[in-house]
């Protein structure tokens, strides 16, 4: 940040402080927040969540796609199952995954958006 981005001034000023102060959440739901923006963070768990966004698929499909193990796809997947990021259905020996909702969808939807502009 440059020098001329700072505030020069020691005023603050109080009620803008307490209209935004009112509105902001308990700590722990920041810590949460951030968190969930974690499991976003990693390269491979959001190519992982844009392949579920496209459709279901299994822990083979998912490795193939990816290039990594069956092994390192199912601890990802369970990292975001963990967070209610994706969900699975059996189908007979074949578990196939897909994301849990549109939230999802729509946060990583926004991300391409915004990283496109």
């Amino acid at each position: 940040m440059r020098d001329r981005d700072l505030c020069d001034c020691e005023v603050i000023h109080e009620e803008a402080v307490a209209e935004v102060c009112e509105k902001l959440e308990a700590p722990k739901v920041y810590d949460d927040l951030a968190a969930l923006l974690r499991l976003f963070g990693d390269g491979t768990r959001a190519k992982l969540l844009h392949a579920l966004e496209q459709r279901e698929l299994c822990v083979c499909d998912l490795a193939a796609l990816l290039g990594v193990t069956k092994s390192a796809v199912s601890h990802q997947l369970k990292a975001l199952k963990m967070a209610d990021l994706v969900k699975n259905r059996r189908e007979g020996q074949v578990v196939y995954y897909s994301l849990a909702d549109d939230h999802v969808k729509a946060i990583l939807d926004m991300g391409f958006e915004h990283l496109k502009e």
